[in-house]
């Protein structure tokens, strides 16, 4: 049976990892896990899945978490040190790395110093430290399972194949709800219309991703420190009905795919449970049910931040984490209704002008640079929010 940890158990991935869970009692056990805002959901999983130790991200949150559970003898924790602890928990053979967001990177980065296989699905990780992230797991010797179903769809297309025959990544795109949408039309954009996902169930901030095409940008950069693959071997292609879930290309002019029905439950039980495969409960793909596959690329016009995210991986160093950073404030100001769905790229690519990109040689300098870049866009959102231009 194998001893799992949970980064984010409240989230999208983290419930769809307990149904993987409680599916297969012989198979998984959870010791530990760890919830956002969502404390009575939180309470109820504590319940259920009777983990040894507990932690909410505020730990201001933790006395309400223990007024819901009552006389429990479940250890609580909050804050960052909540989480670290989590992640490290003793007997713990694997974490589902799935907190949304920076905030995830010092948990993970702690899993693999105490020797944590890590179910990979805050793809923030990577992309504001790819470099350092990737020494840490050959350092201390631990596995990396990717959980997003397009580098999920990459990892099982290349096992079994030499990494000097890829000729290309390729990963997919719904496109989001906006994929057809006239330009000129995306200024009237709401909040409601942007969380309108037409293939996934997702969090709001990724959700919100989806819809601007940052979370493929974010994708493209995992991809190239997961893979270590040149920036020039990773290209997006928009997929809409989302059953082809990425593909490698090779230099034999060959292409492998992976495909399969649009459910985060496959790719997380594949981490979970590799090498080998279980039941998930997700609909078999039947391809006489298609009416067609098709593909094109995207316009940049329309997503600008996919190109944003390919600027920032091209100067490197520095420029994804700020990039990173502005991303999650300029999203979560076009959920407080504070700027409009256009401006959340405006906002990032104003950032990111504002930085000089440098060397970072920590995850401390890291956390310094994503917490510059939250600073800097926050005060660009107060000229946006005045209605200047910026």
């Amino acid at each position: 049976m194998k001893q799992i940890a949970i980064l984010g158990s409240t989230g999208s991935i983290g419930v769809s990892t307990l149904e993987i869970v409680a599916a297969h009692p012989d198979k998984f056990r959870v010791l530990a896990l760890s919830g956002a805002k969502n404390i009575e959901l939180l309470a109820h999983q504590i319940r259920v899945f009777r983990p040894k130790l507990a932690a909410v991200a505020d730990a201001a949150d933790v006395p309400r978490l223990k007024d819901l559970l009552g006389n429990t003898e479940v250890q609580l924790l909050g804050g960052t040190e909540g989480l670290c602890a989590v992640a490290t928990y003793p007997g713990v053979q694997m974490v589902v790395a799935a907190i949304v967001g920076a905030a995830g990177l010092l948990p993970a980065a702690a899993a693999i110093k105490a020797g944590k296989d890590l179910a990979l699905a805050n793809k923030e990780t990577l992309v504001t430290a790819g470099h350092l992230f990737m020494e840490l797991v050959a350092e201390y010797g631990v596995k990396l399972y990717p959980v997003d179903s397009e580098h999920s769809a990459v990892f099982q297309s290349i096992e079994g194949h030499r990494s000097q025959d890829i000729s290309k990544i390729i990963l997919t795109a719904s496109g989001g709800p906006f994929r057809a949408t006239p330009i000129e039309q995306l200024q009237q954009v709401t909040i409601q219309d942007a969380l309108n996902h037409p293939n996934w169930s997702m969090g709001r901030k990724i959700t919100i991703d989806s819809a601007t095409m940052m979370n493929k940008g974010l994708e493209v950069i995992e991809a190239r420190w997961l893979f270590d693959v040149p920036p020039d071997k990773i290209s997006v292609n928009i997929h809409p009905q989302s059953i082809i879930h990425s593909m490698v290309e090779y230099i034999d002019g060959c292409v492998i795919a992976q495909l399969g029905t649009p459910d985060m439950k496959a790719p997380i039980a594949y981490a979970l449970s590799y090498p080998v495969r279980v039941s998930t409960g997700v609909k078999p793909l039947d391809l006489t049910d298609l009416s067609g596959l098709t593909f094109f690329k995207p316009d940049l016009e329309r997503f600008p931040c996919l190109g944003l995210a390919y600027r920032a991986m091209g100067e490197g160093e520095s420029m994804p984490t700020v990039m990173n950073a502005a991303n999650e404030v300029a999203v979560e100001a076009f959920l407080q209704g504070e700027i409009s769905y256009l401006q959340i790229a405006a906002l990032i690519e104003k950032t990111m002008d504002s930085h000089q990109a440098h060397p970072l040689g920590s995850i401390e300098e890291v956390l310094e640079v994503d917490q510059w870049g939250r600073a800097a866009a926050h005060e660009l959102s107060k000229t946006l929010q005045t209605g200047r231009s910026l």
